[in-house]
């Protein structure tokens, strides 16, 4: 089936659907990881994203229904230059097509995502629709650039947990951890729980008062989708708990949310962070992490007050990768250290957030 690829700039691809017909729009981005396209595609930091993938074969694994990082895939559209027609895993239940039409959500392959990728590297990620329905470029086109974009936007109220639970199997460890669940990775939760920690996740709306009355030993801010500045009721409670003196730790999103909780500003990227190979640099050591990331939104470090330190610096555009407040026991980074899908370089941070807590409790 003929599907078209239409950008707001005027910009248009051909494409073949694999998943049937359909439409999508969102913003168009491209991440560079060479496996992991399940825990992708089920990351909520890509709700209100279409994803191209840059390595050429995409679905020969298949699909199952351990490697899950949510509850259902959340990126709107995804985008590969070729389907494998036979997935072939021992641990694959599903095919990815098979997949992403139960979750209606629209695939397209036969695609040059080398040129896909090279647009948006050099005139940034831009508004998309991508559809088998509309076939003219320029109504497509103007489709795009009616749509809404990312800036300012409330995307992690949209996938962060309406109830208040405790993640399964952690009830009886010692440590209790307020999760603030801003679109959440289950391996956050999955590694958290085996280093000793009592996970109890809260949605993003709730309030600093209902999260302290739990008497927590510790605070972890998830990763998320859309601008942290489209949350800034999530900044004020955010504010409220750190000056607790409650040892805290953020990643990604919650990087971006201490950062305004701190009094410091955001940006959007020209094109963002998504991959398995991002190199990033520790200040105060010399250490070198090859990272997992998934953003594109960073905090300004030069708009920090004097107490809090920019700790962790990316080698490819110098942008921050963490910080620290100098007085009180919070520290955050901007990258994935999970590793779901990535390296491990970075799993140590886990460790320095429960050291954290044993120290300050």
């Amino acid at each position: 089936m003929k599907a078209l690829i239409a950008l707001e700039d005027g910009t248009t691809f051909p494409a073949e659907s694999f998943t049937g017909d359909g439409e999508c729009w969102g913003e168009l981005v491209f991440n560079t990881s060479m496996t992991g396209y399940q825990e992708i595609l089920t990351d909520p930091s890509y709700n209100g994203q279409i994803v191209t993938l840059t390595y050429p074969l995409i679905g020969n694994y298949g699909v199952n229904t351990e490697d899950v990082e949510s509850w259902k895939p959340h990126a709107r559209g995804l985008v590969i230059g070729e389907c494998s027609r036979i997935p072939s895993n021992w641990r694959s239940t599903q095919t990815l097509p098979d997949y992403l039409r139960a979750a209606n959500i629209l695939g397209v392959h036969k695609v040059d995502c080398r040129a896909v990728t090279f647009h948006i590297r050099s005139r940034g990620a831009k508004k998309c629709v991508v559809s088998t329905r509309e076939l003219d470029p320029a109504k497509l086109a103007q489709k795009a650039k009616d749509s809404p974009g990312l800036v300012g936007a409330d995307l992690c109220t949209e996938v962060s947990t309406k109830q208040v639970f405790v993640f399964p199997g952690s009830e009886k460890n010692a440590r209790k951890i307020a999760i603030m669940d801003c679109g959440i990775k289950t391996n956050q939760l999955r590694i958290m729980s085996d280093l000793g920690c009592q996970l109890h996740v809260f949605p993003n709306t709730a309030t600093a008062e209902q999260i302290l009355a739990i008497k927590p030993d510790g605070f972890f801010i998830s990763n998320g989708p859309g601008d942290p500045e489209g949350v800034p009721q999530t900044v004020a409670n955010l504010r409220k708990i750190v000056n607790t003196g409650l040892p805290t730790f953020g990643i990604c999103f919650g990087h971006q949310l201490l950062g305004l909780a701190f009094g410091g500003k955001t940006f959007k990227l020209k094109f963002g962070h998504r991959g398995a190979n991002q190199p990033v640099i520790e200040k105060s050591t010399g250490r070198v992490d090859i990272t997992s990331q998934n953003h594109g939104f960073a905090v300004a470090p030069e708009s920090l007050p004097d107490d809090v330190e920019t700790t962790h610096i990316n080698l490819n555009d110098k942008t921050s990768e963490g910080q620290r407040h100098k007085k009180l026991p919070v520290f955050s980074v901007q990258y994935h250290p999970e590793a779901a899908p990535g390296p491990n370089d970075a799993f140590h941070l886990f460790e320095r957030f429960i050291k954290l807590i044993d120290t300050n409790g």
